[in-house]
């Protein structure tokens, strides 16, 4: 089956908007019967009538408002990639963004703060595992991948990972909780609500191992908003960098154990090497530190 003439739809696009034969022909530098014609075959294509006559009036008929639907997208979408291309500032194509579905909503946010609420910057938002996000990065279907460790470089070879901050990682609870001498005294006596993502996770089964300390591990966790939940519902302590937990602390519910667990998480945004990025990524991320690990 042949395709779409892409000139009869843009002629019935122009008929459609003029709402008159006559006009959109002038417009179109066609006489009346040849671009009568082409509508013609456009419909013969589609199988379905585009337009009732009534009067000299042309009205559309409902396939004919769905073919127009689908025109306008199509002849915006050819205008959006003209001005990518020729970079004349005019296009406005979403930035979209990948974020681990374990990140923390806080750091995300915090990340694209500096093009919310701009009326220029369209955003889609996806989450998902690292590796289909990374695949999605590196077949163009997203802009940037936010995330907690670089990508590997047998198998992302061409992605670029900018360290764009780096938090330490402490232990957060209610107050009546922290109220022990050590921190193995803490962490012996004390339930934990542990996340799963592997920097803290590794460095927490240093930690105890160094201190000689079996903790009360009441929830492994690989999502930080449910480590937040918990946290705030008095589950137990929370190990995770402050970052996560920012309302809680704001409001008192939360306070920061005196003790240095010597961990620290790094959040990267990765990205492809590209002719023509998102033109938003720039202010996203200045002065950022590439990772090509």
């Amino acid at each position: 089956m042949s395709g779409i003439n892409y000139h009869h739809l843009r002629y019935f696009r122009e008929v459609a908007h003029e709402g008159n034969l006559t006009r959109a022909a002038h417009r179109l530098h066609l006489s009346q019967s040849a671009l009568s014609t082409q509508i013609k075959q456009l419909e013969a294509r589609l199988g379905h009538d585009l337009f009732t006559r009534q009067g000299r009036q042309l009205h559309l008929t409902e396939a004919g408002r769905i073919a127009l639907d689908h025109a306008d997208r199509i002849f915006s979408a050819g205008d959006e990639l003209l001005a990518t291309l020729n970079q004349t500032g005019h296009s406005r194509q979403p930035l979209r963004v990948g974020a681990l579905s374990t990140l923390s909503r806080n750091f995300q946010l915090r990340f694209l703060r500096p093009v919310l609420g701009d009326s220029g910057v369209d955003l889609v938002l996806s989450s998902g595992s690292g590796s289909v996000l990374l695949q999605a990065l590196t077949s163009l279907a997203l802009d940037v991948v936010l995330t907690t460790e670089p990508p590997h470089r047998d198998a992302f070879s061409d992605l670029v990972a900018h360290r764009i901050a780096e938090q330490p990682v402490g232990l957060y609870g209610a107050p009546a909780r922290l109220g022990h001498a050590t921190l193995a005294d803490m962490l012996a006596a004390e339930p934990v609500i542990l996340p799963t993502e592997s920097s803290i996770r590794t460095g927490f089964d240093g930690l105890v191992a160094r201190l000689g300390v079996a903790p009360r591990i009441v929830a492994e966790v690989d999502d930080m908003a449910m480590v937040r939940l918990l946290a705030r519902e008095g589950a137990g302590l929370a190990i995770a960098p402050a970052v996560v937990l920012a309302d809680e602390i704001a409001a008192g519910l939360l306070t920061l154990a005196p003790f240095d667990l010597d961990i620290v998480e790094s959040f990267y945004a990765v990205t492809l090497p590209r002719k023509f990025p998102h033109p938003a990524l720039a202010r996203l991320l200045p002065g950022s530190t590439p990772d090509r690990r």
